[in-house]
């Protein structure tokens, strides 16, 4: 197991992901109308991410290899599903776009500009949409 581990990692981490890209953490429901907001200023990223997935995880860390977008131009938010699947819930209502994981939403002036999931999900993508 030790060999998958290395290469999809382990299903133990409850943690943001350790990367140069800055992650903000998405905890609370409330956070939605500050991304809302900020989103009229700097379009926001929202990742929904299952830690207990392997392709979640593989898209992840391919997002974050590709990921070449400055500071300033978006602001990205990572959502750990397992502990926080009510915040994914509401997003999916208030943004109308059904729940799917892994799942990126890109977003500016509080709407869905670009949305992705599984394999779709790419940050050349995304780059090019900001």
């Amino acid at each position: 197991m030790s060999f998958l581990n290395k290469i999809f990692g382990s299903n133990d981490n409850k943690t943001i992901p350790t990367t140069t890209l800055k992650w903000n953490e998405l905890t609370q429901i409330q956070q939605l109308d500050t991304i809302v907001n900020e989103s009229s200023e700097t379009p926001v990223l929202i990742f929904k991410h299952s830690t207990r997935c392997s392709i979640s995880r593989m898209a992840l860390r391919s997002f974050e290899q590709e990921y070449e977008i400055a500071e300033d131009d978006l602001k990205p938010y990572y959502l750990n599903l397992l502990e926080y699947r009510n915040i994914s819930n509401e997003i999916a209502s208030r943004f109308g776009v059904m729940h799917q994981s892994p799942q990126i939403l890109l977003i500016k002036n509080g709407k869905v500009l670009h949305y992705a999931s599984h394999s779709d999900i790419d940050a050349r993508t995304v780059q090019s949409k900001i």
